[in-house]
């Protein structure tokens, strides 16, 4: 499934074979919660660069709900995006939606957001349903907890998280298919825990592993301790993914670590605010300073808004709450990401990574905490 081809240090390139196609790593993941990234067309996604997208098996499960996505002969066709899918299990809902769900060992049964109805995922049915639709990589279902938790509930968390993905394997084991599934570590913010989790978990050899439960508000020091004592466990030959991290910086600082993969509904969610990464640090289009401003978001950035646009015109947009504003800004946040990625691909084939990310890095920060 993964082929490493050039490595810098810890950073690394290398290609991912799925059923709807090879995806080149690093790779960040547009997030499609409910089968759309907010803003974006398929083609859109396609001419900005994006190999694979996520959905969320909690949200389609839902809404329009697997019988529809089946009917219309799996996701891919439903979505019109014939390019690999992973989709996240709805791991994070358990922790969010902390007050209409309850946990037990057999799995999660919620009440619906929408209707009201009271409903159930099992560790099995997550398989089965992702199976049942066609996705490429499937995310098993964990326990994720928020930051801060004690240690007791992190441990049995994390308990439970292993037994589930025990439960996971064995059944997609007993019912194969193309499908790829990763095991997710868990552990918070305890380095024993994390390992303890990362070494259980890759005893089971899944065809990939996940990072989870971090950046979920803890001190970016301690996100990135944590996630150096699963680095340094996980397989090389397999790929490893950071489950919701999509800041520029914190890229390049989780590819020096050895990361393939990140998804992050960051990029797409300050976008429609206004918010717009450049290479001097994140601007917030909504400020009055721009309404005069007739040149791109970012001089350095060839996407079609930075040709086309300005941010005058973008700022007006998104102060009148029109609707083109906040997908010209997610398209640019989108393409950033995603250019930032191959140029992190091609400092790494020539052995200049480090280099490439300190002096993105010092230029990102001259504008401090993106305030713009």
């Amino acid at each position: 499934m993964f082929e490493a081809i050039a490595t810098d240090r810890n950073a690394r390139v290398g290609k991912l074979y799925l059923p709807y196609g090879i995806v080149n790593t690093p790779v960040f993941m547009p997030v499609g919660t409910q089968a759309t990234v907010k803003g974006m067309s398929s083609e859109e996604l396609k001419e900005i660069g994006a190999e694979i997208i996520l959905a969320n098996t909690y949200h389609i499960f839902l809404r329009p709900g697997i019988d529809v996505i089946k009917s219309a002969g799996g996701l891919h066709r439903f979505m019109n995006w014939d390019r690999p899918i992973l989709t996240d299990s709805g791991g994070f809902q358990v922790m969010s939606l902390s007050k209409i769900r309850k946990i037990t060992e057999e799995g999660v049964s919620f009440q619906s957001h929408i209707s009201g109805e009271r409903l159930f995922l099992s560790p099995e049915t997550v398989i089965e349903i992702n199976q049942d639709i066609g996705i490429d990589i499937i995310m098993p279902l964990d326990h994720c907890i928020p930051y801060p938790s004690s240690y007791e509930e992190t441990l049995q968390a994390m308990e439970r998280t292993l037994r589930w993905a025990e439960r996971s394997k064995k059944y997609k084991e007993y019912h194969p298919s193309g499908s790829k599934l990763f095991g997710i570590i868990q552990g918070g913010t305890f380095p024993d825990l994390r390992r303890q989790s990362a070494l259980r978990t890759v005893s089971m050899e899944f065809d990939g592993y996940a990072i989870g439960g971090l950046s979920v508000g803890e001190p970016q020091q301690i996100m990135y301790e944590n996630l150096e004592v699963v680095m340094n466990i996980l397989p090389k030959d397999k790929p490893r993914y950071f489950m919701g991290l999509g800041d520029p910086i914190n890229l390049l600082e989780g590819i020096e670590r050895g990361v393939d993969m990140f998804d992050c509904v960051f990029p797409t969610r300050i976008g429609r605010k206004g918010a717009a990464f450049t290479h001097s640090g994140r601007i917030n289009l909504r400020s009055a300073k721009y309404s005069i401003d007739f040149t791109p978001i970012d001089n350095e950035c060839d996407c079609y808004v930075c040709k086309n646009y300005s941010r005058a015109y973008i700022r007006h947009l998104i102060k009148s709450k029109e609707t083109l504003g906040m997908r010209l800004v997610t398209y640019h946040n989108l393409y950033f990401l995603l250019k930032l990625m191959k140029e992190a691909h091609l400092a790494i084939i020539q052995q200049r990574f480090s280099d490439f990310k300190e002096r993105f890095k010092n230029r990102y920060l001259q504008n401090k905490r993106g305030k713009g």
